[in-house]
């Protein structure tokens, strides 16, 4: 059990912290912008932003642009979403998933021509660490050309991201776009924790203004998302059938414990002890063996899930699954909910073969053995 809900749960929070690395946990745009990256400016001084920046849970909140274009080389044409952030963008997610070279540089006086590009597309046009890429982007029934370094190379394993997104300075999209320094796209916000999602989403929309709208991650990747919350339901399955697992074979052992002493049983009866007496010696003894098996369980599982975690000993393959190892939820919360979840079932579990003993008669258990 411990080692299936840490794996499930690790690989909806790798999936999650990775669909949040490219954008944010929530996004704040103009009502006004459509979902084809033809985005309506709105601007970084509005009011509305020291208040979401100040909601409890809120971690950071920073600006960005997409622009739509594509990547030609001699024999390849590809599209392409430019993302544009700012110096005072997180970029803690790119940063730990460079493969080669560096993140791109913030020249104070003007907009850097460098850019990171994932190892996907990298591979596909055969683009190198410092190769020149020849961008193209629409603005209107034209388009406007531009040439950009390659500063570093990314992966992050999610293919829909990597095949498309290369990521550079937000100069670049406002002067594609005939933007002031004062305009972006929207805000991304990004939480603590991705599981407070649910209570800060309320708190930031009070702070819009009427203009603006707002999306969170599971808005924006609603198939992603559905999938990942049906694993919720593969842990509960999990959990039920492995607790029933554990039921029978304690409830199992206790029978036979108890008539393995049905003699000892009548003796004790004899001499005066309880129907309830006797059964608290059997649930004390059964309760010492389920408690050291948990923590035989629980000291596998943590040396396991260490393992795991230390040195990713089982790979997966990145193309069907994301990731190229097996992901690990280190929660204790998770050892001590199940632990504890295990031994009340178990104890609850074992009322109903201790209600036998009372059916066993002294006289008749004693002349059984004799």
């Amino acid at each position: 059990m411990l080692m299936a809900v840490c794996i499930l749960r690790g690989f909806q929070g790798a999936i999650a912290d990775k669909v949040a690395g490219f954008g944010s946990h929530i996004v704040v745009r103009s009502f006004a912008s459509s979902p084809a990256y033809d985005e309506t400016p709105i601007s970084t001084q509005r009011p509305e932003i020291e208040a979401i920046a100040n909601v409890d849970g809120v971690r950071h909140v920073q600006f960005f642009a997409n622009k739509g274009g594509m990547v030609k080389t001699d024999d390849q044409i590809h599209g392409v979403i430019f993302k544009g952030v700012d110096s005072g963008s997180d970029t803690t997610f790119f940063a730990s998933n460079l493969v080669a070279g560096r993140m791109f540089q913030y020249p104070d006086s003007t907009a850097s021509n460098e850019i990171i590009i994932s190892r996907t597309m990298a591979d596909k046009l055969h683009f190198n660490v410092g190769d020149k890429v020849r961008t193209y982007f629409w603005q209107g029934s034209t388009y406007r050309a531009r040439a950009f370094t390659v500063a570093g190379i990314y992966s992050t394993d999610l293919t829909e991201y990597d095949e498309h997104y290369i990521v550079g300075d937000l100069r670049q999209v406002q002067r594609l776009n005939g933007w002031g320094s004062d305009q972006v796209a929207g805000y991304e916000v990004l939480l603590d924790n991705f599981s407070d999602i649910d209570k800060v989403t309320p708190q930031v929309l009070d702070n819009l203004g009427y203009d603006l709208t707002l999306q969170t991650i599971a808005d924006l990747n609603p198939a992603l998302f559905s999938w990942l919350d049906l694993l919720n339901s593969n842990i509960a399955l999990i959990i039920v059938l492995m607790a029933l697992v554990c039921t029978v074979a304690i409830v199992s052992s206790l029978l036979i414990m108890i008539f393995e002493k049905t003699s000892t049983i009548g003796v004790l009866k004899t001499l005066g002890a309880t129907n309830r007496s006797v059964r608290e010696i059997f649930l004390i003894k059964s309760t010492g063996i389920i408690g050291r098996g948990v923590l035989i369980g629980n000291a596998v599982a943590i040396l396991l899930c260490w393992l795991q975690t230390s040195f990713h000993v089982i790979k997966l393959d990145s193309e069907i699954y994301s990731m190229s190892s097996v992901p690990i939820d280190f929660n204790p919360l998770i050892f001590i909910t199940i632990s504890l979840g295990t031994l009340a079932v178990c104890l609850v579990a074992l009322l109903l073969p201790t209600a036998y003993i009372s059916r066993i008669e002294p006289a008749q258990s004693i002349r059984v053995e004799n």
